[in-house]
């Protein structure tokens, strides 16, 4: 059964439908999440208000239209603004813990992780600002195409190349200045 079928079905009250729509796009929906948030206690929140937020407003949604990238978009929104939420927050604290920018030699807990390199990578993609990262995430990490991260980006496919190519860009930058173990690796 096609996707605008299930969706369909799901506007008026068949719970089977609604749950074979969940379990299509779950995984994808959890991975953006915890790529953004790099918590999976956080990402499952995230994707169970997802899907809250998305049966909230099917009535709204263009059948014509595929539900991946819309979901996204959702996932995508809920997951920044928790990230912001927490920032702030954690700003607060360290203002008031340390009354004042971090003392020199304190280490974030993610600067000593293993020296792997997905663990590098990991670390340097971390280093970018969220909407880097959610091009990136989006384009490579859940294989989406330009188009398809342009609707949950809710931008234009050559902003999605712009942005992509600056992120990108961006990346190799830190990878350089603060990672050049990663990229000896590569070049080696």
């Amino acid at each position: 059964m096609s996707e605008a079928n299930l969706i369909l079905r799901a506007r008026l009250g068949d719970g089977a439908a609604w749950t074979e729509l969940v379990r299509e796009h779950q995984q994808a929906v959890f991975r953006l999440a915890y790529l953004l948030l790099g918590d999976s206690d956080e990402a499952d929140d995230v994707a169970q208000e997802t899907f809250i937020r998305a049966f909230r407003s099917l009535d709204r949604f263009d059948v014509e239209r595929p539900p991946r990238p819309w979901l996204l978009r959702i996932a995508s929104n809920l997951a920044l603004n928790r990230r912001r939420a927490a920032g702030r927050y954690l700003s607060a604290l360290q203002r008031l813990l340390w009354a004042g920018p971090e003392p020199a030699g304190v280490r974030m807990p993610e600067e000593s992780l293993p020296a792997g390199e997905a663990d590098t990578l990991w670390r340097a993609l971390r280093r970018l600002s969220a909407t880097d990262q959610q091009v990136i995430y989006l384009r490579y990490f859940l294989e989406l195409s330009v188009a398809e991260t342009a609707e949950a980006m809710e931008t234009a496919p050559g902003t999605v190349k712009s942005r992509l190519n600056r992120a990108l860009n961006r990346l190799r930058e830190v990878i350089e200045r603060e990672f050049p173990g990663l990229w000896k690796e590569r070049i080696a």
